[in-house]
Formats: structure tokens, C-alpha cells, sequence
């Protein structure tokens, strides 16, 4: 399906675990994205020093950027309000595109210990943390917000929205299901629309997040929940042309893809012990079975490895480019020659 209405915002949702520096460098290559969103940088008591957000963010190195040049802003998790602020006023520091605050985390032990969606819960604490942020922060670096509808329920929907709109954030995702529903389909997308008509306007734009894998999801999405900006994420792990294909444009196909697997391998491998690069490439490659099946045969090649570097190996001969059988190699040359 070409789109209609292309969203005039599409961004790059944090993904803990997922979405990490090197994924996001590769993933922003293909092009559509506007923006990304950092992982979680997990704040408790204290000040984080330069070097964890540098190693957590590395992009503040370029600008706030990928090596694509898009923008990516940081993520923080915390529930004091004061200390949220010192360490989201260092992230201006070092220079972020912009600071945004989760209160959607679903993971029982980021809830477990005051994080994430369970915050939901406190309207008043909400409050508190984002007019903090944004008292802290220069007026010129953006402070956004990402939501769900609540956290056992969608009760309090309305008070978070608008704790977060008073608090002075410029943005609110709100990803269309609470912690319960956790990432069970579906998303509640017409629970985003009774956000956007609270709280939307000049001042505060509502993106719509959740569900969407295809570019008809895209569409209905926008037309439930009423907004013109989308928040992506397994949707583009999955399929990573779908932010050009909802932009109007020819999305990669496989064999533009697949190049991108040894390309990430090579990404993670100063990044990541050896014990661990395997499973990240693992996960990419049975996210992309979902909208590529040219991907199962790879998955099926390298599910039972856990050498990280044999692993990697079957990668880069299962991705490599085909050479073409030795007759039509010749009828090529042939044709080159103007001989046919």
C-alpha cells in the first residue's frame, strides 16, 4: 500500500537491549528516520560521569548524531525529580540533541525499582520530574516524554498527559497500551486520539507509537489516533526501509538488506563481549524474519551457534553477493560487447 498521508515526523524508538548505538547507525544508513531515541540511561542516586553517557550514547561524540547525520536524543530513567535534572543538565553539557524521560519502560525490574511505566501511577511525580528536567536544561534542548496509557490500567491517562504537558515537555510519545498489556496486540490507538485531543498544540505534539510493522498499519494508526508523527521501533528492526516506504519511496529489498548483517556484526564487535555479539546478531536476524523470509534460512544457519566468530562467519558467507553461473557471466559479457 503507498501511503497518503506520509507522517511528517517518523522517530526511532529506544529499545533496551535492541536499539543500541550500533543498530541505530545502521538501521538511520537506509534513511526516512528524523530522529532517534537513545536506550535508557538508568539514573538512581547520584551525577553519572561524562564517560557513561558517552558509552551509553557515543553519538554526543558527533553532535547528538549518527554517522547518517540523524539526530538522537537521550533517555532517561530515574524517579527523583532533582536527580533526573542534575544529569539530564550534564547530558546539555555534553551536548544532546535533547532529553526525553520514559515513563513506559514495561520490565518488572526497572518497575520493581521505581522506573518506567510504574510512575504512571503518580500523576503528581510525573509532574514533578519533567518541570524539573525542563527547569534544568537550556531553553534551546528539547525535553520530550514517552507514555503509556497507564500502568495496570488507562485511568489515569489523561492526568499523565496533562502533568506532562504542564511540566513543559515539547513532545509525548504514547505508545497504545499499558505495562499489563505489555506487547500484546493490539494497540489501543484510539486511547492515543483522547491524548492528542487533551493536551496537543502548539506547545506539545502527540506522536502515536505502537503496532505498526506495515505501511497500512501507518495509515490507520494515524487516522485512529488523529496524529501526524510516528514512533517505530520493532516495526523497523524488522523491516528497515518501512520508514522510506512510508515516506512514498522504494523500500530496500533483501538483497539490500542482508549486506547490513556483517555490517552490524563488525559494529558490535568492539562494543560488545564475545559472550553476547553472537546473541545480538541473533536477534536482529529473527526480527527481520518477520517481513523477511530470505532471512529464516540465516536464522535457521546460526540459531544453535554460540561462537561469536564462527557465527559471524555464516553470516558473512550466507550475505555475501552472488557471483552469477559461468554461461551467464559470458551472455553478460557478451551483451556488454554489443554482440546480442
Amino acid at each position: 500500500m503507498t501511503p497518503t498521508t506520509p507522517p511528517r515526523l517518523i522517530l526511532l524508538a529506544p529499545m533496551e537491549g535492541v536499539l543500541d548505538h550500533s543498530l541505530r547507525d545502521v538501521i538511520t544508513r537506509v534513511g526516512g528516520i528524523d530522529r532517534c531515541v537513545s536506550e535508557f540511561i538508568r539514573v538512581t542516586d547520584r551525577l553519572l560521569p561524562p564517560r557513561v553517557f558517552l558509552r551509553l550514547m557515543p553519538e554526543l561524540k558527533s553532535g547528538s548524531r549518527t554517522p547518517a547525520g540523524v539526530p538522537v536524543r537521550a533517555q532517561l530513567l530515574g524517579s527523583d525529580p532533582a536527580v533526573l535534572a542534575d544529569n539530564a543538565a550534564r547530558l546539555a553539557e555534553l551536548g544532546a540533541e535533547g532529553v526525553d524521560l520514559n515513563f513506559g519502560c514495561p520490565a518488572k525490574t526497572v518497575n520493581r525499582h521505581r522506573g518506567g511505566a510504574v510512575l504512571l501511577d503518580e500523576p503528581e511525580l510525573v509532574h514533578a520530574i519533567v518541570a524539573a528536567v525542563r527547569r534544568a536544561v537550556p531553553a534551546g534542548v528539547p525535553v520530550s516524554a514517552k507514555m503509556r496509557l497507564g500502568h495496570r490500567d488507562d485511568g489515569l491517562l489523561l492526568d499523565n498527559a496533562r502533568a506532562i504537558a504542564a511540566g513543559g515537555a515539547g513532545e509525548l510519545v504514547v505508545h497504545g497500551r499499558t505495562k499489563v498489556h505489555g506487547y500484546k496486540p493490539p494497540a489501543y490507538w484510539d486511547r492515543i486520539a483522547a491524548v492528542r485531543e487533551a493536551v496537543a498544540g502548539p506547545a506539545l505534539r502527540v506522536v502515536a507509537n505502537g503496532e505498526v510493522w506495515t505501511v497500512d498499519d501507518a495509515q490507520r494508526c494515524l487516522a485512529e489516533s488523529g496524529c501526524d508523527a510516528l514512533m517505530l521501533g520493532r516495526g523497523l528492526v524488522a523491516d528497515p526501509g518501512l520508514a522510506l516506504a512510508l515516506r512514498g519511496h522504494t523500500a530496500p529489498g533483501w538483497a539490500q538488506i542482508a549486506p547490513m548483517l556483517p555490517l552490524y556484526a563488525e559494529l558490535v564487535r568492539p562494543r560488545v563481549a564475545p559472550r553476547h555479539r553472537g546473541g545480538r546478531l541473533k536477534q536482529w536476524i529473527n526480527q527481520l524474519r518477520r517481513r523477511h523470509p530470505e532471512a529464516q534460512a540465516i536464522y535457521d544457519a546460526v540459531r544453535t551457534l554460540h561462537d561469536a566468530d564462527a557465527l559471524e562467519q555464516v553470516v558473512r558467507a550466507m550475505t555475501a553477493p552472488q557471483e552469477p553461473p559461468a554461461q551467464e557471466k559470458a551472455r553478460v559479457s557478451c551483451d556488454h560487447a554489443g554482440f546480442v
